[in-house]
Protein backbone atom coordinates (compact mmCIF):
# COMPACT_ATOMS: atom_id res chain seq x y z
CA UNK A 1 0.00 0.00 0.00
CA UNK A 2 2.24 3.00 1.26
CA UNK A 3 5.49 3.24 4.16
CA UNK A 4 2.47 4.04 6.58
CA UNK A 5 0.41 1.67 9.25
CA UNK A 6 -2.80 0.05 8.23
CA UNK A 7 -4.69 -0.31 11.28
CA UNK A 8 -6.82 -3.68 11.50
CA UNK A 9 -7.98 -2.73 15.12
CA UNK A 10 -11.21 -3.70 15.39
CA UNK A 11 -14.25 -2.34 18.18
CA UNK A 12 -17.12 -3.61 19.45
CA UNK A 13 -20.49 -2.16 19.43
CA UNK A 14 -20.98 -0.13 22.64
CA UNK A 15 -23.90 -1.86 24.87
CA UNK A 16 -27.23 -0.24 23.76
CA UNK A 17 -26.24 0.94 20.82
CA UNK A 18 -28.89 0.09 17.72
CA UNK A 19 -27.96 -1.93 14.86
CA UNK A 20 -30.11 -2.19 11.44
CA UNK A 21 -30.55 -5.37 9.84
CA UNK A 22 -30.87 -5.94 6.01
CA UNK A 23 -34.17 -5.87 4.84
CA UNK A 24 -34.55 -9.66 3.02
CA UNK A 25 -34.07 -9.93 -0.80
CA UNK A 26 -32.27 -6.71 -0.57
CA UNK A 27 -28.43 -5.89 -0.58
CA UNK A 28 -27.79 -3.10 1.62
CA UNK A 29 -24.59 -0.55 0.01
CA UNK A 30 -21.78 -0.88 2.35
CA UNK A 31 -21.42 3.08 2.67
CA UNK A 32 -24.65 3.09 3.59
CA UNK A 33 -24.14 0.43 6.16
CA UNK A 34 -21.58 2.61 7.89
CA UNK A 35 -23.46 5.96 7.93
CA UNK A 36 -26.24 4.07 9.97
CA UNK A 37 -24.06 2.96 12.29
CA UNK A 38 -22.71 6.75 12.19
CA UNK A 39 -26.76 8.17 12.54
CA UNK A 40 -26.82 5.61 15.36
CA UNK A 41 -24.31 7.11 17.21
CA UNK A 42 -25.52 10.62 17.34
CA UNK A 43 -22.33 11.80 15.41
CA UNK A 44 -23.94 13.87 12.63
CA UNK A 45 -25.68 15.99 15.08
CA UNK A 46 -24.95 19.62 15.02
CA UNK A 47 -22.56 20.86 17.88
CA UNK A 48 -23.85 24.56 18.05
CA UNK A 49 -22.31 25.49 21.41
CA UNK A 50 -18.47 24.19 20.16
CA UNK A 51 -18.82 26.02 17.29
CA UNK A 52 -20.52 29.08 18.67
CA UNK A 53 -17.72 29.77 20.74
CA UNK A 54 -15.21 29.33 18.14
CA UNK A 55 -17.14 31.86 15.71
CA UNK A 56 -17.29 34.44 18.87
CA UNK A 57 -13.57 34.42 19.36
CA UNK A 58 -12.32 34.97 15.95
CA UNK A 59 -13.45 38.44 15.57
CA UNK A 60 -12.52 39.11 19.38
CA UNK A 61 -8.86 37.47 18.92
CA UNK A 62 -8.59 39.41 15.85
CA UNK A 63 -9.26 42.73 17.82
CA UNK A 64 -6.46 41.12 20.62
CA UNK A 65 -3.74 40.69 17.72
CA UNK A 66 -4.27 44.23 15.96
CA UNK A 67 -4.08 45.27 19.57
CA UNK A 68 -1.18 43.78 20.27
CA UNK A 69 0.27 45.29 16.49
CA UNK A 70 -0.35 48.61 17.47
CA UNK A 71 1.01 47.98 21.19
CA UNK A 72 4.68 46.80 19.96
CA UNK A 73 4.71 49.51 17.08
CA UNK A 74 7.59 49.64 13.98
CA UNK A 75 9.77 46.98 16.05
CA UNK A 76 11.55 44.24 14.67
CA UNK A 77 9.61 42.46 17.60
CA UNK A 78 6.71 42.63 14.92
CA UNK A 79 8.30 39.62 13.40
CA UNK A 80 6.92 37.11 16.57
CA UNK A 81 3.46 39.27 15.69
CA UNK A 82 3.44 38.12 12.04
CA UNK A 83 4.03 34.52 13.14
CA UNK A 84 0.77 34.81 15.54
CA UNK A 85 -1.08 36.33 12.47
CA UNK A 86 0.14 33.41 10.40
CA UNK A 87 -1.64 30.91 12.76
CA UNK A 88 -4.92 32.87 13.82
CA UNK A 89 -5.33 33.41 10.12
CA UNK A 90 -5.05 29.48 9.58
CA UNK A 91 -7.02 28.38 12.19
CA UNK A 92 -9.75 30.97 10.60
CA UNK A 93 -9.25 29.25 7.34
CA UNK A 94 -10.29 25.96 9.11
CA UNK A 95 -12.96 26.81 10.66
CA UNK A 96 -14.28 28.56 7.35
CA UNK A 97 -13.71 24.98 6.15
CA UNK A 98 -15.77 23.25 8.42
CA UNK A 99 -19.21 25.93 7.68
CA UNK A 100 -18.43 25.39 3.57
CA UNK A 101 -18.74 21.42 4.23
CA UNK A 102 -22.22 22.50 6.36
CA UNK A 103 -20.90 21.57 9.49
CA UNK A 104 -21.84 24.26 11.80
CA UNK A 105 -25.28 25.34 11.03
CA UNK A 106 -28.40 23.32 9.33
CA UNK A 107 -29.12 26.34 7.55
CA UNK A 108 -27.04 26.27 4.14
CA UNK A 109 -27.15 30.11 3.80
CA UNK A 110 -26.16 29.83 7.29
CA UNK A 111 -23.12 28.43 6.46
CA UNK A 112 -22.59 30.23 3.55
CA UNK A 113 -22.02 33.24 4.67
CA UNK A 114 -20.07 32.39 8.27
CA UNK A 115 -17.72 31.13 5.17
CA UNK A 116 -17.85 34.24 3.35
CA UNK A 117 -17.25 36.06 6.44
CA UNK A 118 -14.42 34.05 7.67
CA UNK A 119 -13.00 33.43 4.41
CA UNK A 120 -12.99 36.80 2.25
CA UNK A 121 -12.90 39.06 5.01
CA UNK A 122 -10.87 37.40 8.10
CA UNK A 123 -8.53 35.42 5.91
CA UNK A 124 -8.82 37.24 2.70
CA UNK A 125 -9.58 33.93 0.64
CA UNK A 126 -12.40 33.50 -1.65
CA UNK A 127 -14.76 31.36 -0.34
CA UNK A 128 -16.35 30.49 -4.15
CA UNK A 129 -12.87 29.67 -5.37
CA UNK A 130 -12.26 27.30 -2.67
CA UNK A 131 -15.55 25.36 -2.68
CA UNK A 132 -15.05 25.10 -6.46
CA UNK A 133 -11.83 23.58 -6.22
CA UNK A 134 -12.26 21.71 -2.87
CA UNK A 135 -15.33 20.35 -4.23
CA UNK A 136 -13.61 18.47 -7.21
CA UNK A 137 -11.10 17.40 -4.88
CA UNK A 138 -13.70 15.27 -2.74
CA UNK A 139 -15.60 13.83 -5.23
CA UNK A 140 -12.56 12.62 -7.15
CA UNK A 141 -9.25 12.38 -4.49
CA UNK A 142 -6.28 11.26 -6.06
CA UNK A 143 -7.63 10.65 -9.30
CA UNK A 144 -5.67 11.59 -12.81
CA UNK A 145 -7.22 14.57 -14.19
CA UNK A 146 -10.17 15.36 -11.68
CA UNK A 147 -8.56 16.26 -8.51
CA UNK A 148 -6.79 19.67 -8.63
CA UNK A 149 -4.85 19.02 -5.60
CA UNK A 150 -2.85 16.43 -7.53
CA UNK A 151 -2.43 19.28 -11.02
CA UNK A 152 0.20 21.73 -9.69
CA UNK A 153 2.51 24.33 -11.80
CA UNK A 154 5.42 22.95 -9.59
CA UNK A 155 4.99 19.66 -7.87
CA UNK A 156 4.67 16.95 -10.22
CA UNK A 157 2.51 13.99 -8.50
CA UNK A 158 1.77 11.72 -11.40
CA UNK A 159 4.43 10.09 -14.45
CA UNK A 160 2.58 11.50 -16.66
CA UNK A 161 3.04 14.74 -15.23
CA UNK A 162 7.15 14.08 -15.21
CA UNK A 163 6.68 13.09 -18.88
CA UNK A 164 5.72 16.32 -20.08
CA UNK A 165 7.86 18.18 -22.31
CA UNK A 166 9.99 20.60 -20.04
CA UNK A 167 13.23 22.88 -20.30
CA UNK A 168 16.62 21.08 -18.96
CA UNK A 169 16.44 23.08 -15.53
CA UNK A 170 12.71 22.31 -14.56
CA UNK A 171 13.36 18.79 -15.37
CA UNK A 172 16.13 18.88 -13.11
CA UNK A 173 13.93 20.69 -10.56
CA UNK A 174 11.05 18.00 -10.90
CA UNK A 175 13.98 15.21 -10.47
CA UNK A 176 14.53 16.87 -6.98
CA UNK A 177 11.38 18.33 -6.41
CA UNK A 178 11.51 16.41 -2.45
CA UNK A 179 14.13 18.84 -1.76
CA UNK A 180 11.94 22.07 -2.53
CA UNK A 181 8.43 20.84 -0.77
CA UNK A 182 8.72 22.86 2.16
CA UNK A 183 10.39 26.14 0.51
CA UNK A 184 7.66 25.74 -2.14
CA UNK A 185 4.85 25.77 0.77
CA UNK A 186 5.98 29.38 2.04
CA UNK A 187 4.95 30.69 -0.97
CA UNK A 188 2.05 29.33 -0.64
CA UNK A 189 -0.16 31.88 1.15
CA UNK A 190 0.79 34.56 -1.60
CA UNK A 191 -0.55 31.64 -4.35
CA UNK A 192 -4.02 31.66 -2.14
CA UNK A 193 -4.71 35.15 -2.06
CA UNK A 194 -4.03 35.58 -5.40
CA UNK A 195 -5.87 32.93 -6.99
CA UNK A 196 -8.61 34.25 -5.14
CA UNK A 197 -8.74 37.69 -6.27
CA UNK A 198 -8.14 36.03 -10.16
CA UNK A 199 -11.37 33.55 -9.57
CA UNK A 200 -13.66 36.91 -8.50
CA UNK A 201 -12.59 39.39 -10.93
CA UNK A 202 -12.85 36.24 -13.53
CA UNK A 203 -16.25 35.65 -15.76
CA UNK A 204 -16.33 32.70 -14.90
CA UNK A 205 -19.73 32.30 -12.98
CA UNK A 206 -19.28 32.78 -9.06
CA UNK A 207 -22.14 33.67 -6.40
CA UNK A 208 -22.15 36.72 -4.72
CA UNK A 209 -19.44 38.11 -6.81
CA UNK A 210 -19.76 41.06 -5.53
CA UNK A 211 -19.39 40.32 -1.99
CA UNK A 212 -17.09 38.41 -2.21
CA UNK A 213 -15.12 41.19 -4.11
CA UNK A 214 -16.40 43.76 -1.31
CA UNK A 215 -14.96 41.55 1.48
CA UNK A 216 -11.94 40.68 -0.49
CA UNK A 217 -11.46 44.87 -1.21
CA UNK A 218 -12.09 45.81 2.55
CA UNK A 219 -9.66 42.94 4.22
CA UNK A 220 -6.41 43.07 1.67
CA UNK A 221 -6.50 46.84 1.30
CA UNK A 222 -7.12 47.55 5.02
CA UNK A 223 -4.72 44.74 6.23
CA UNK A 224 -1.88 46.69 4.09
CA UNK A 225 -3.15 50.40 5.27
CA UNK A 226 -2.55 48.91 8.37
CA UNK A 227 1.17 47.57 8.02
CA UNK A 228 2.08 50.21 6.59
CA UNK A 229 0.89 53.20 8.32
CA UNK A 230 2.50 51.28 11.45
CA UNK A 231 5.82 50.50 10.14
CA UNK A 232 8.42 51.56 8.12
CA UNK A 233 8.74 50.30 4.68
CA UNK A 234 11.52 47.38 5.66
CA UNK A 235 9.94 46.01 8.97
CA UNK A 236 6.52 45.94 6.91
CA UNK A 237 7.71 44.19 4.16
CA UNK A 238 9.30 41.54 6.42
CA UNK A 239 6.30 41.55 8.64
CA UNK A 240 4.30 40.50 5.56
CA UNK A 241 6.93 38.17 4.30
CA UNK A 242 6.64 35.99 7.12
CA UNK A 243 3.29 36.01 7.84
CA UNK A 244 2.42 35.39 4.20
CA UNK A 245 5.43 32.49 4.67
CA UNK A 246 4.25 31.22 7.61
CA UNK A 247 0.47 30.77 6.76
CA UNK A 248 1.38 29.26 3.65
CA UNK A 249 3.77 26.87 5.39
CA UNK A 250 1.14 25.93 7.90
CA UNK A 251 -2.06 25.64 5.74
CA UNK A 252 0.31 23.23 3.19
CA UNK A 253 1.69 21.13 6.28
CA UNK A 254 -2.15 20.86 7.45
CA UNK A 255 -3.30 19.67 3.84
CA UNK A 256 -0.35 18.03 2.61
CA UNK A 257 0.10 14.89 4.68
CA UNK A 258 -3.71 13.42 4.17
CA UNK A 259 -3.42 12.22 0.51
CA UNK A 260 0.07 12.78 -1.08
CA UNK A 261 1.84 9.83 -1.10
CA UNK A 262 -1.60 7.83 -1.12
CA UNK A 263 -2.66 5.74 -4.40
CA UNK A 264 -3.69 7.67 -7.48
CA UNK A 265 -6.81 6.58 -9.02
CA UNK A 266 -6.45 5.96 -12.70
CA UNK A 267 -9.09 8.21 -15.46
CA UNK A 268 -10.59 4.93 -16.53
CA UNK A 269 -11.05 3.07 -12.91
CA UNK A 270 -14.20 3.73 -11.27
CA UNK A 271 -14.38 2.47 -7.12
CA UNK A 272 -17.37 2.38 -4.91
CA UNK A 273 -17.48 5.79 -2.88
CA UNK A 274 -16.12 3.69 0.42
CA UNK A 275 -13.06 2.33 -1.17
CA UNK A 276 -12.44 5.68 -3.38
CA UNK A 277 -12.28 7.71 -0.06
CA UNK A 278 -10.93 5.35 2.17
CA UNK A 279 -7.94 4.09 -0.31
CA UNK A 280 -6.44 7.40 -1.32
CA UNK A 281 -6.70 8.99 2.44
CA UNK A 282 -4.20 8.96 5.16
CA UNK A 283 -5.10 10.03 8.77
CA UNK A 284 -2.16 11.42 10.98
CA UNK A 285 -1.64 9.72 14.63
CA UNK A 286 -1.78 12.37 17.81
CA UNK A 287 -3.89 13.67 20.60
CA UNK A 288 -5.87 16.48 21.27
CA UNK A 289 -3.31 19.15 20.22
CA UNK A 290 -2.94 17.85 17.16
CA UNK A 291 -6.75 17.88 16.77
CA UNK A 292 -6.68 21.43 17.03
CA UNK A 293 -3.47 22.45 15.27
CA UNK A 294 -4.56 20.53 11.78
CA UNK A 295 -7.92 21.77 12.73
CA UNK A 296 -9.40 18.00 12.02
CA UNK A 297 -7.90 17.74 8.97
CA UNK A 298 -5.93 14.62 10.80
CA UNK A 299 -8.95 12.77 10.67
CA UNK A 300 -9.16 12.86 6.79
CA UNK A 301 -10.41 9.48 6.19
CA UNK A 302 -13.88 10.27 8.53
CA UNK A 303 -13.63 13.75 7.00
CA UNK A 304 -13.86 12.03 3.30
CA UNK A 305 -16.57 10.29 4.18
CA UNK A 306 -18.50 11.98 6.30
CA UNK A 307 -18.11 15.64 4.89
CA UNK A 308 -20.99 17.64 7.32
CA UNK A 309 -20.00 15.77 9.93
CA UNK A 310 -19.02 18.11 12.98
CA UNK A 311 -15.23 18.39 13.89
CA UNK A 312 -15.56 17.30 17.40
CA UNK A 313 -17.43 14.24 16.17
CA UNK A 314 -14.43 12.56 14.30
CA UNK A 315 -12.24 11.50 16.79
CA UNK A 316 -15.24 9.24 17.65
CA UNK A 317 -16.13 8.64 14.32
CA UNK A 318 -12.34 7.00 13.86
CA UNK A 319 -13.08 3.69 15.80
CA UNK A 320 -16.50 3.17 14.19
CA UNK A 321 -14.64 3.03 10.58
CA UNK A 322 -11.87 1.79 11.65
CA UNK A 323 -14.19 -1.47 12.49
CA UNK A 324 -15.71 -1.33 9.59
CA UNK A 325 -12.89 -0.99 7.34
CA UNK A 326 -11.52 -4.21 8.92
CA UNK A 327 -15.35 -5.98 8.64
CA UNK A 328 -14.37 -5.44 4.79
CA UNK A 329 -11.05 -5.75 4.38
CA UNK A 330 -10.47 -2.31 3.22
CA UNK A 331 -6.89 -0.99 4.18
CA UNK A 332 -7.40 2.08 6.75
CA UNK A 333 -4.22 3.66 7.10
CA UNK A 334 -2.54 5.94 9.52
CA UNK A 335 0.96 7.50 10.64
CA UNK A 336 2.29 9.84 12.67
CA UNK A 337 3.26 13.07 11.36
CA UNK A 338 6.34 13.56 10.79
CA UNK A 339 6.44 9.77 9.17
CA UNK A 340 3.54 11.19 6.76
CA UNK A 341 6.00 14.17 5.70
CA UNK A 342 8.78 11.22 5.05
CA UNK A 343 6.05 9.51 3.07
CA UNK A 344 5.30 12.62 1.05
CA UNK A 345 9.06 13.18 0.46
CA UNK A 346 9.91 10.15 -0.81
CA UNK A 347 6.97 9.82 -2.96
CA UNK A 348 6.93 12.81 -4.77
CA UNK A 349 11.07 12.94 -5.05
CA UNK A 350 10.30 9.12 -6.57
CA UNK A 351 7.76 10.55 -8.95
CA UNK A 352 10.50 13.11 -10.09
CA UNK A 353 13.01 11.03 -10.77
CA UNK A 354 10.98 8.85 -13.02
CA UNK A 355 9.10 5.90 -11.14
CA UNK A 356 6.21 4.82 -12.75
CA UNK A 357 4.16 3.79 -9.67
CA UNK A 358 5.95 4.34 -6.97
CA UNK A 359 3.24 2.98 -4.09
CA UNK A 360 0.71 0.89 -6.25
CA UNK A 361 -2.18 -0.13 -3.64
CA UNK A 362 -2.70 -3.63 -4.31
CA UNK A 363 -6.25 -3.04 -4.08
CA UNK A 364 -6.40 -0.89 -6.70
CA UNK A 365 -4.46 -2.73 -8.88
CA UNK A 366 -6.81 -5.99 -8.16
CA UNK A 367 -9.50 -4.03 -9.65
CA UNK A 368 -7.57 -2.80 -12.62
CA UNK A 369 -6.71 -6.64 -13.20
CA UNK A 370 -10.64 -7.58 -12.94
CA UNK A 371 -10.34 -9.44 -9.71
CA UNK A 372 -12.89 -6.57 -8.20
CA UNK A 373 -13.32 -4.80 -4.49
Amino acid sequence: MTEAHVVIVSHPVAPGARTRQREPGREVNDYVALSWRIQDAGLMRRRYGYYWIKLIAVPVVFALCVGLFLLVGDSWWQLGVAALFAVVFTQTAFLGHDAAHRQIFRSGKWNDWTSLVLGNLFVGMSYGWWQHKHTRHHANPNKEGADPDIDLPVIAFTPAQVAARRPPIAAWLIAHQGWFFFPVLLLEGVSLHASSVHRVFMREKLTRRWVEAGFLLVRITGYLVLVFLVLSPGTAAAFLAVQLGLFGLYMGMSFAPNHKGMPLVPPGLKLDFLRRQVLTSRNIRGGRVLDFAMGGLNYQIEHHLFPSMPRPHLRSAAPIIHSACVDLGVPYTQAGLFESYGIVLRYINRVGLGEKDPFECPLVAARQAGEGL
